[in-house]
């Protein structure tokens, strides 16, 4: 994740801890930080979105942790210590035991945050929610009205979303709006931004796509680079219009760690300051706190771990089988071991990029999955032969 809101506009967030070693608990250096862990509780989805990594449907999936191999796993993750626990899915709230689950996670002191469509979020629910004691719940839209509807492959999707924003804001819990970046709804943002302030939503998160799970066979709408700078553009120039005169919103982006260089040549030019002080959070991150195999981890449905919830090509192993403590934290684990120094190994303008330090060769599985070669460089980075020289 790039947080714009601190990198451009300089406001403190409290995720600094674990994105650019700031505040107090953070880790020594970026490689020595505990991964926030995504845990994908069921693959089953009541909606059909266009790019879902897992590819879910509406129907039971065999082989799924039971009772026991839960608790196990939530217990481990608690004596590691990871940051956070993300309950995601499919849909997590589909799930018969997610309430049960989540209070023992809890219980247990881990943080708790929630990735979910928003659409089976009644009042009840909400206030389930919010006394289990989530930190933050992430509610996906794709556009507003039927462009989110036919994204989400479900008419009325839009609808039963925003009244889960809604039913959540009532009752106190903090909210924040996910939107995945195509070429069929980026003309949107305007009205994604007047929905986010309207609907005094506190963050928002703007994913560049992955070309995982669905998402692959969609991969031809994904952004040009023309418009992938546009979008940077039109971010900023939002920020600075929210800290002028707007609401207090967080705005980060997602799984394309070439936009903290573009912010950095951004603010180059007009504060030379603040720009050397951009460029020391992202070097000091490396490339986005959700590194995949550093900053961030995934747990799948069936128990298999691996580098991120995008990477279900590579398993490092399965919790009923090895704490996943052990398996995160073994050195002879040959992709783990890679992604932790990858610099080196990696290929093409990735290797001769200046910025490499910076941005970690952006997102390795986007490369895996669009070439068939983990080092070789991300399709998605959008910088010039003359700005990486």
């Amino acid at each position: 994740m790039i947080n714009l809101t601190k990198l451009y506009c300089g406001q403190d967030s409290g995720s600094d801890t674990l994105r650019y070693g700031q505040g107090e608990g953070a880790a020594p250096s970026a490689g020595q930080r505990k991964p926030i862990v995504v845990w994908t509780m069921s693959r089953r989805c009541n909606l059909h979105c266009v790019h879902c990594y897992t590819d879910s449907e509406n129907r039971a999936y065999p082989g799924e942790l039971g009772a026991d191999d839960v608790q196990r796993m939530l217990e481990d993750l608690a004596v590691f210590q990871i940051p956070a626990l993300l309950l995601s899915g499919g849909e997590p709230l589909a799930h018969p035991y997610f309430f049960q689950y989540a209070r023992y996670a809890a219980g247990l002191g881990l943080k708790l945050t929630l990735s979910t469509n928003g659409t089976l979020i009644d009042r009840p629910t909400a206030e389930r929610i919010q006394q289990t004691g989530f930190r933050y719940v992430g509610i996906s839209f794709d556009g507003l009205g039927k462009i989110n509807d036919q994204f989400r492959g479900k008419a009325g999707a839009f609808d039963a979303a925003l009244a889960g924003v809604r039913h959540l804001k009532a009752v106190g819990q903090k909210v924040g709006l996910r939107f995945t970046l195509t070429r069929r709804n980026v003309d949107a943002l305007p009205q994604i931004f007047e929905l986010v302030e309207r609907e005094g939503i506190d963050r928002v998160c703007f994913y560049h796509l992955v070309y995982s799970g669905r998402g692959s066979r969609i991969a031809q709408d994904d952004l040009s680079h023309a418009q992938t700078r546009d979008v940077l553009d039109q971010l900023c120039a939002w920020a600075i219009a929210l800290e002028n005169a707007g609401p207090e919103v967080e705005i980060l982006t997602v799984d394309n760690h070439v936009d903290g260089v573009y912010l950095y040549l951004k603010l180059r030019d007009a504060d030379p300051a603040h720009a050397e002080y951009a460029r020391q959070l992202l070097e000091w991150n490396g490339g986005g706190a959700n590194s995949s195999g550093v900053g961030i981890a995934n747990i799948d449905a069936q128990g298999h771990v691996h580098p991120d919830q995008f990477w279900q090509t590579h398993t490092l192993g399965n919790v009923r089988e090895r704490p996943f403590s052990e398996m995160w934290s073994d050195s002879r684990e040959p992709l783990l071991t890679a992604l932790r120094n990858r610099l080196p190994l990696l290929k093409g303008r990735c290797a001769s990029c200046r910025w490499k330090s910076l941005c970690g060769g952006s997102f390795r599985v986007r490369a895996l999955q669009a070439t068939g070669d983990v080092w070789a460089p991300d399709p998605a980075c959008y910088l010039t032969e003359e700005e990486i020289a």
